[in-house]
């Protein structure tokens, strides 16, 4: 799939609501925005294949949480990529998730920057190419230029230091170690959007963040990610998939200035 990253600009103009309340303005801006980065392909309904759950008005525009959770429909197959798309950011295409064959990814949940009223999308790709998009709400504004959290000393000093959290299934019938219910993955980085300013210097801080990550399991992967401005400063990633026991877990990333990093932990049911 071709991924647009590049800023996307979109003018907003105040309009009615239509009788959906969903607004002119934003419709347009979807419109406008689907064909830069899926072409000519057709997206149809979600159907229930992949649902979305963030707040409807966000307490820190910076950190919004996203949910996303997955099945597999025996008449569409399995999903193999997910983008996650804010139409009103800066650069709206927030990433790309691409799921191993054999992953069993169900459940995906990470933190993005919203930097104004804005739809946010989740558009699923299925074996058979075809696409499946849901979306939901959120009032937020600012997210993309919101100060860091840290200065940006504190954040070079901990680049790419990773931790991973993983959880035992207690599902009935599941064998230990089986299925993770959860893993969380936690990468610290300042993953600046380059519209944020300093606040000694008055200067901007130019962009810098994570734009590749796999995770894999033995030799076959979980999944990856293209990344964008729109992920939050330090990274998190809440996912569940089918494990195997015995087998490491690896964490390789990289970022826009080449940097990489990577982690491995074997898999057991305990914080690490």
């Amino acid at each position: 799939m071709a991924v647009v990253f590049s800023t996307l600009i979109a003018t907003a103009v105040p309009l009615a609501a239509d009788a959906q309340g969903t607004s002119v303005a934003e419709s347009t801006v979807w419109n406008s925005l689907k064909g830069d980065v899926f072409g000519q392909k057709v997206i149809g309904p979600a159907n229930g294949l992949v649902t979305i759950a963030a707040p409807k008005r966000a307490e820190d525009a910076a950190l919004v949480p996203v949910d996303l959770r997955f099945k597999t429909d025996a008449a569409t197959g399995r999903i193999k990529a997910v983008t996650l798309i804010v139409d009103e950011n800066p650069s709206p295409v927030a990433a790309v998730f691409k799921f191993g064959k054999d992953a069993g990814v169900t459940h995906l949940a990470t933190r993005l920057r919203v930097n104004a009223y804005s739809y946010v999308r989740a558009i699923a790709e299925t074996e058979d190419g075809k696409l499946h998009m849901t979306e939901t709400f959120v009032k937020a504004s600012g997210g993309c230029s919101a100060p860091a959290l840290k200065n940006q000393d504190e954040a070079m000093a901990s680049l790419g230091k990773m931790k991973l959290r993983v959880f035992a299934s207690n599902a009935p019938g599941t064998e230990p170690m089986t299925r993770a219910t959860e893993m969380q993955l936690m990468i610290r980085h300042p993953n600046n959007s380059g519209l944020q300013m300093d606040q000694l210097t008055r200067y901007y801080i130019p962009a810098h963040f994570i734009q590749g990550l796999t995770v894999s399991q033995g030799d076959r992967l979980i999944m990856s990610m293209e990344g964008g401005i729109s992920i939050s400063e330090d990274p998190n990633f809440r996912f569940e998939f089918d494990a195997k026991p015995g087998e490491d877990v690896k964490v390789e990333a990289a970022d826009t200035e080449g940097k990489k990093f990577q982690d491995e932990w074997p898999l057991q049911s305990s914080s690490l």
